[in-house]
């Protein structure tokens, strides 16, 4: 037991430090339409994951029950959903509060999870997932204020605020499905995405230059083939606790990232909020209560 939590701790983390590298430039630099951005990401995506599937004989008849497919798909139109809404907030509001504000999604899976999980909320739980988005809250307030935000603030809240309701659904489909490869979950779910997204799929205005085909590989390949394989591993050997707490990770990764590629430091109060944060992943995964660190203090 131990073994997986620790083998899900370093899914999660990796999955995680992937999500936060320049995802929201690479939507923001590839100029396409927030569905267009989100379809080629699922056919990249799909794309690599049949090739990793087939090579790992997960394609053959009775890998998957019917129950489970149905599962997957529905986990998938969660995700797609969760991506267009994420995407379109980057629009609305900056992506670093947006992507704040999506980081909420630990809190509404750990709300679904009793109902649907039967894991019990306890006090120490609350506590320290409480303590993990204050660290959020300063990291925002602490940078410093930018000018250029395009449309309305309250919509990319909202649809922040929306993705992450379905980034949890998402994540409890994934829960339900264990003992399922997580290839093949992802595999079904950016399958979906493609059959949901063809419709609205404009090849009229296909990319036209080399680099943008490269960040839509990339964000195809790498920020959903592989993160979603590393990350679906990880939910479905960690508590939901846990997963809560680790994925505040993602905005730290974000944040290091604006640093080393833009150079915008990183001000006093956002270094201290990404400090609480790890902190509190730190209680969550070792079991630390208020109690004891006010003991460790006196």
């Amino acid at each position: 037991m131990h073994n997986e939590i620790r083998s899900g701790t370093v899914q999660m983390t990796a999955a995680m430090l992937i999500s936060g590298t320049m995802i929201g430039w690479f939507v923001v630099m590839s100029g396409q339409t927030v569905s267009g951005v989100v379809f080629w990401r699922c056919l990249f995506g799909a794309i690599s994951l049949l090739v990793v599937c087939a090579s790992m004989g997960l394609l053959r008849p009775g890998v998957i029950s019917p129950r489970s497919f149905s599962i997957a798909v529905f986990g998938g139109i969660a995700i797609v959903l969760n991506w267009l809404l994420l995407f379109g907030a980057y629009r609305h509001a900056s992506i670093s509060v947006a992507t704040t504000v999506y980081n909420t999604q630990p809190f509404m899976l750990l709300a679904l999870g009793p109902l649907f999980l039967g894991e019990r909320i306890t006090a120490t739980k609350l506590f320290w997932l409480t303590l993990a988005f204050a660290g959020m809250i300063a990291i925002v307030e602490g940078k410093p204020a930018s000018t250029g935000i395009d449309g309305d603030y309250l919509t990319g809240i909202g649809m922040a605020l929306g993705a992450a309701f379905f980034y949890a659904l998402a994540a409890l489909a994934a829960k339900w499905l264990k003992g399922t490869p997580p290839h093949l979950i992802a595999l079904i779910q950016v399958s979906t995405g493609v059959l949901m997204l063809l419709p609205l799929a404009d090849f009229s205005a296909l990319p036209a230059d080399a680099g943008t085909w490269s960040l839509l590989a990339t964000m195809g390949i790498v920020h959903t083939g592989l993160m979603y394989v590393l990350l679906y591993g990880a939910i479905q050997k960690l508590p939901i606790h846990l997963t809560g707490a680790l994925s505040f990770i993602y905005p730290i990764a974000a944040i290091v990232v604006d640093r080393l590629a833009f150079g915008h430091a990183l001000q006093p109060l956002q270094i201290a909020g990404a400090a609480i944060i790890l902190l509190s992943a730190a209680g969550m995964n070792l079991g630390w209560t208020p109690a004891r660190l006010r003991g460790v203090q006196t």
